[in-house]
């Protein structure tokens, strides 16, 4: 019984002095729609570099919506692309995230922050039954799920029956 109580003791006396578990750890990045924000299209990766894809996801949205910074980074383009408005942010680690169609509210050069607005939503996106926003990331040449920027890795642990 008195071992009990030392354990006891020192657990409680260890539980006063040992430092506060630190807060968890804010997202790197987020939606970079409000919500809500229905994905329309899955990202689907190419089999080759210049293979068929779709190289990001496609989320349901109003048209003139704002369009925000999915992380921290600095604006790479801001402009017309291929007829359509564009906006790309370079993040830390290579990584580069895209948004279309996109009318800017940023200039190149531009440090924004997560979650900052960075355009509108404009329509025009093919393949949408709606307006909706081409999200795409990718790092170097390899393109990216963006979807995956927003959990991180899920690991599920076996489950033991005790």
């Amino acid at each position: 019984m008195r071992a009990f109580l030392v354990m006891a003791t020192a657990a409680f006396v260890w539980a006063l002095l040992a430092p506060p578990a630190a807060a968890a750890p804010r997202p790197r990045f987020v939606w970079p729609l409000a919500a809500p924000h229905p994905t329309v299209r899955r990202f689907e990766a190419p089999s080759q570099p210049f293979g068929p894809g779709h190289r990001g996801v496609d989320l349901g949205a109003p048209v003139n919506q704002q369009v925000l910074a999915a992380g921290d980074g600095v604006v790479v383009y801001a402009g017309q692309l291929a007829d359509r408005p564009v906006v790309s942010v370079q993040h830390t680690g290579g990584l580069r995230t895209t948004y279309e169609p996109v009318t800017p509210a940023v200039s190149v050069g531009q440090r924004v922050a997560r979650g900052e607005p960075v355009g509108q939503l404009r329509q025009g996106h093919a393949g949408c039954p709606g307006p909706c926003l081409h999200w795409g990331a990718r790092r170097g040449a390899e393109y990216l799920d963006p979807l995956h920027l927003l959990a991180g890795r899920v690991r599920l642990l076996p489950w033991r029956d005790p």
